[in-house]
């Protein structure tokens, strides 16, 4: 087993599309999904730009304002997730600061728990 903290996974800046005070640090990449952390400082953006795939973002700590297609703005905190899809321009900011992670492929979000992990039988 390995353990990983993602404050210390490489991270480096990306100002693509208007983005600033954003970084990122992949620590997982398949043919099919990436695994990367993200950090946005206080005030930091992503700025809008389309899905590659299928894109989920994971607020670990802070919070992020995040909009899809339709410009609505959405406020969400830990635990919690948007979804965009493949082509979606979309955006996300952090007023006081996020870390999280994103998970961007082939995915099926929302899968039964029974589809993922079967249990034993």
């Amino acid at each position: 087993m390995r353990l990983l903290d993602l404050s210390d996974l490489p991270h480096r800046p990306i100002e693509a599309h208007g983005s600033h005070g954003f970084s990122v640090g992949a620590f997982g990449i398949s043919a099919d999904a990436h695994l990367i952390a993200v950090a946005l400082v206080p005030g930091g953006t992503i700025g809008r730009h389309p899905a590659a795939g299928r894109q989920l973002l994971v607020v670990l700590t802070g919070e992020a304002e995040v909009s899809g297609a339709e410009l609505t703005v959405r406020r969400i905190g830990p635990g919690q997730a948007a979804v965009w899809e493949p082509g979606e321009v979309h955006e996300t900011r952090s007023p006081r600061g996020m870390t999280g992670m994103i998970v961007e492929g082939d995915l099926d979000i929302g899968a039964p728990g029974e589809q993922v992990d079967p249990g034993d039988v």
